[in-house]
């Protein structure tokens, strides 16, 4: 038997209700698997963030973790700014907010993806040197002035993170050490500097290691901005905040962070610096559940396999192929099940064509059979659009905001 992470809070209170209804009412008349996300729970989260924050500091939604417009929009209003990574994105953001409010990154980023982020006053985070030099003949031949920041590679990482950004050779962002040369060549060039965008991992449950490294970051941004000239109007600290996913996994401690966080502003030289976080995953990760149905239960081997309609084409994350080194359990649920119904030993695994599909691992769950719904939690970010949905031809996944009422 393998344990499984920790049910978000809010849910695991909730039981057997999913965000204020059955699992069963949830999937009702609908083909499965569903995505629910539960609003309240993003909503709560960015208060608590804003509460936990130093003032001023702007809160931006990281659009890759989850670009399910309604969500979106519902974010566009929540937080300060959206952060996209493709000409898609872009695109959706559009619909929600101005183009002010929206900075683009992303290495390897088309001519005409540059383009329609400059026609829309976008703030381009540049990525190397050849793309300032893209980004300024585009502008030039278009006849509009470029909205450029400049992504650094610091030479620091962020311990603990389950994506490491910094500290090494990148595809990400220019080396500290050409940045700031960089950054006066596009201020010479007549661009409209934005500043800094540091970045240095992600998926960080290591709460010391977040304010060591934003308090780097800090240090970083005044030096840059002094080879560059002057303070800029934003520094971008990035994101890195995580989620638990895996037994044993505690949440970081968002009070503590903020509280650096004003510590290290303080110390700063940056007269006149806007500062920002760039969240996704910490903002909607634990938000949404993907609710699958058993369509078989067999045995072979001893072992009992629930198998589902769901898998690793709309949760690859789950299953253990998206990144990870050791695979371990997401939090699962039988959530019909009685409170006190005795546990068994099964895997739950998906429909596909290879050994990989499994949502989760011998774990200990109440009886299910043919028809019962599977709670996978956690399920909130990098979900639908980060698992191979054309993978065997099989349905997309249904998604779901929920808007509840106040109690």
């Amino acid at each position: 038997m393998k344990p499984v992470g920790p049910i978000p809070p809010e849910f695991a209170a909730a039981l057997p209700l999913i965000a204020g209804r059955p699992a069963a009412a949830w999937v009702e008349g609908r083909d499965t698997p569903v995505f629910v996300y539960d609003l309240a729970v993003v909503r709560a989260r960015v208060a608590r963030l804003r509460a936990a924050l130093p003032e001023g500091v702007a809160v931006h939604y990281a659009v890759k973790a989850n670009p399910f417009p309604p969500l979106v929009q519902a974010l566009a209003e929540l937080t300060d700014g959206l952060d996209v990574a493709s000409a898609g994105e872009l695109a959706l953001a559009l619909d929600f907010r101005a183009g002010t409010a929206i900075s683009f990154a992303g290495p390897g980023k088309r001519d005409a993806e540059l383009e329609a982020a400059i026609r829309a006053g976008a703030t381009i985070n540049l990525e190397s040197e050849g793309e300032a030099d893209r980004a300024l003949a585009t502008a030039s031949r278009i006849g509009l002035g470029p909205r450029l920041a400049l992504r650094v590679n610091p030479p620091f990482e962020l311990r603990g993170s389950g994506m490491r950004m910094g500290g090494r050779a990148s595809p990400f962002g220019v080396d500290a050490e050409r940045a700031g040369a960089l950054a006066r060549r596009v201020i010479a060039a007549g661009a409209d500097w934005r500043g800094w965008h540091i970045f240095a991992g992600s998926q960080s449950l290591d709460t010391a290691a977040i304010i060591e490294t934003q308090g780097a970051s800090l240090v970083l941004a005044e030096r840059l901005s002094e080879e560059a000239g002057g303070a800029p109007p934003l520094v971008n600290l990035g994101g890195g905040f995580g989620i638990p996913y895996f037994a044993g996994d505690t949440p970081i401690d968002v009070g503590a962070i903020g509280a650096a966080l004003g510590e290290a502003i303080g110390r700063a030289s940056l007269p006149g610096t806007r500062f920002a976080l760039e969240l996704g995953r910490w903002l909607v990760g634990e938000a949404g559940v993907y609710l699958a149905r058993v369509i078989d239960r067999k045995e072979s081997g001893g072992e009992t396999f629930l198998v589902t309609d769901g898998g690793m084409h709309h949760q690859l994350a789950a299953s253990g192929n998206l990144g990870a080194a050791v695979r371990r359990n997401y939090p699962v649920a039988i959530p019909s099940a009685p409170a006190d119904a005795p546990p068994e030993v099964v895997s739950i695994v998906g429909p596909l064509c290879t050994p990989l599909d499994r949502l989760a691992d011998r774990v200990a769950l109440p009886r299910a059979g043919a028809g019962d719904v599977v709670a996978v939690f956690a399920a909130g970010a990098y979900g639908l659009t980060a698992s191979p949905t054309g993978f065997l031809g099989h349905p997309l996944a249904a998604e779901i905001l929920v808007d509840q009422p106040s109690a």
